[in-house]
């Protein structure tokens, strides 16, 4: 239901270090449950709900209205196994922009305003998600995924952003590749997990 309190792992105000927005600062809100089981996930203790806070979607926005950017970002976990219609709504009311991280391997219930998409082979897309995406985010753990990239180019918009991004603990291994791949390829684009490299939280 959309009223109901969600499970919250953690929210904090930082910096965005992938994607579009990188460099902007924006608040996190990071929901606990995930059902998709990435073996490479860097916040598996965000898989269960168990020993995490219920917030309500009111007293989110009211904690995002004490930092200064109008970003705050959804992630987890899964997000989208929630229903954030509620959620969207408190922060808008605030005057915040709703973005949100997903696997998509949920429908989107919310209104958002922008959608980093980010398929894993361990739970697919559903069929809803790949219109709505802003930007399509390939981790490339090994050299497959490359043409796994491709697949997903073809089913969303035409205008969405297109990242690959390097996962953390392959990334000496991946990233001379994705670079001769963005070469070659040039309507993508390099993602890097700057946050990490600059050691911000």
């Amino acid at each position: 239901m959309a009223n109901d309190k969600l499970p919250v792992m953690e929210q904090f105000y930082t910096i965005q270090g992938e994607g579009r927005f990188t460099g902007h600062a924006a608040y996190f809100i990071r929901l606990a449950g995930c059902d998709v089981g990435c073996v490479w996930c860097d916040v598996k203790e965000s898989w269960h709900t168990d020993n995490y806070p219920k917030i309500s979607p009111k007293e989110l926005a009211d904690e995002t209205s004490k930092n200064a950017s109008t970003i705050v970002v959804i992630t987890g976990g899964e997000p989208a196994m929630y229903d954030l219609s509620e959620l969207c709504n408190e922060l808008h009311d605030v005057g915040k922009k709703v973005h949100i991280e997903t696997s998509g391997a949920h429908e989107l219930k919310g209104q958002f305003d922008w959608v980093t998409l980010s398929p894993k082979k361990f739970k697919p897309p559903v069929s809803s998600s790949y219109a709505v995406a802003n930007e399509l985010k390939i981790i490339v753990f090994n050299k497959s995924d490359f043409e796994w990239a491709k697949q997903f180019r073809k089913l969303v918009p035409k205008n969405c952003l297109l990242y690959l991004q390097p996962e953390w603990s392959k990334r000496d291994e991946m990233e001379p590749l994705i670079i001769d791949f963005v070469k070659n390829n040039p309507e993508w684009n390099i993602s890097l997990q700057t946050h990490k490299y600059l050691d911000i939280p």
